[in-house]
């Protein structure tokens, strides 16, 4: 890695201890073990309804409430993140995805349900996730190369989930799903030596651009005021809720949707899987293209292509073929909305409150994915069917398409260094 330049034009992280390849290792490594198990969760959906009888909307509102906690601990994950360090926040919530997805075979009733999987397991992944593995990347890394790093720690997660959602299928044949999912929850542990390439603040970032610039380096409560004031920042935030409204739907109960169509459950491992493997291609994408055309221009594309493939899914026959060829097109999209999402929180406000300022971002994002897990359930017991969610989603994601158009990309000013309270 280069040496950095001035820190005050946030170019780089204020010390080059490793490699570049060596960070993105570390951060798209983690992202990989913690989102891969995360997003093979729905593969067992049905076999917990089985094993507990509680029902596809019970276990579906665990699931969702994992969705919205996974989002409420974001924020202050990454304000603590750029305070104390990433190292320490990403070990906790390591150890959390363990424990929560060990015990969560044993839990029999909804309340042990939402405690295993909606509190311990997805507040870990919380934790060690992408607002914290993302503002990681953009500390340690140049300027001129955080958009593709971004993309390279968001194609990491999309890695993880290709590649366990065929080892959830198999351990699941050798071992059961209980056995199977307390050996995924274990894998998570491979995760812990990447503490020590990620570990470290922005601290000594934001003094240093607080110093060279003459601009008031703002408190983490300060920083969410400016945040939430700003329209573009709230723009950027809405949209993201309709991300976290398709993706959680989509993780959580595509098998049934597989199930529904009359199509084999491998089916809906695989269409996992493609969803994984096509989003590494999106997300590379698109951290590649946010260095060359505008992220709000991005953004738009993408939420406009999800509606139309939902809208040719819901109008063409329901073969393997199709349902493969549909998970492809979603994975291109699926989480490719991270780079430029991250890219304009890091130009609106910079890299000193980056982790806990795209937090928040997440939280909306988790917002709607709570909805979408949960009404997916939800309409499924109602309606025997999940018209009415895809109708919901290509509504949302018209939206968003337009919402993202009046973003507008550029920082947005701090207070000069002593100047009076106005």
């Amino acid at each position: 890695m280069n040496a950095p330049t001035n820190p005050a034009a946030g170019s780089t992280a204020p010390v080059a201890r490793y490699a570049l390849w060596l960070v993105l290792l570390a951060a798209a490594g983690t992202f990989a073990l913690t989102m891969g198990v995360r997003q093979t969760m729905g593969l067992f959906l049905s076999a917990v309804n089985t094993s507990t009888g509680l029902g596809i909307g019970s276990i579906s509102l665990a699931f969702a409430f994992g969705q919205l906690w996974w989002g409420l601990t974001q924020p202050f994950a990454g304000a603590v993140a750029d305070r104390i360090g990433a190292g320490r926040v990403i070990v906790i919530g390591v150890l959390l995805i363990v424990v929560g997805t060990v015990i969560t075979p044993l839990m029999t009733s909804t309340a042990g349900l939402i405690f295993a999987i909606g509190v311990l397991a997805a507040g870990g992944a919380g934790m060690a996730g992408p607002s914290v593995l993302m503002a990681a990347t953009t500390r340690l890394v140049p300027a001129h190369r955080r958009g593709l790093a971004t993309g390279i720690v968001n194609a990491g997660g999309s890695f993880g989930q290709f590649a366990m959602a065929p080892i959830a299928l198999g351990l699941t044949a050798a071992f059961g799903w209980a056995g199977a999912m307390q050996g995924l929850g274990l894998l998570v542990l491979l995760a812990l030596p990447a503490v020590f390439i990620l570990k470290g603040n922005s601290k000594a970032i934001a003094a240093a651009a607080a110093a060279a610039s003459g601009r008031k380096a703002l408190t983490a409560r300060e920083a969410i005021g400016q945040a939430l004031a700003t329209p573009s920042y709230r723009y950027l935030s809405l949209g993201f809720l309709v991300c976290g409204f398709h993706v959680a739907f989509l993780a959580t109960h595509l098998p049934g949707v597989v199930a529904a169509c009359g199509l084999p459950p491998e089916i809906g491992g695989w269409s996992l899987a493609i969803i994984g493997l096509f989003n590494i291609v999106g997300s590379l994408g698109m951290g590649w293209a946010v260095g060359r055309w505008r992220m709000k221009s991005l953004l738009s594309l993408l939420y406009a292509v999800r509606g139309a493939a939902v809208l040719a899914f819901l109008l063409a026959p329901k073969t393997p073929a199709v349902m493969l060829i549909f998970a492809a097109v979603m994975g291109v999209t699926y989480l490719s909305t991270v780079p430029p999402t991250a890219g304009l929180v890091a130009k609106m406000f910079g890299p000193a409150n980056m982790a806990m300022l795209f937090g928040v971002a997440m939280l909306a994002h988790q917002v709607g994915g709570f909805l979408g897990a949960y009404l997916g359930g939800a309409v499924f017991q109602a309606t025997g069917n999940y018209d009415i969610v895809w109708y919901i989603d290509i509504a949302l994601a018209v939206g968003a398409a337009l919402i993202n158009l009046p973003i507008r990309e550029a920082p947005v000013a701090r207070p000069v260094l002593g100047a009076a309270a106005v």
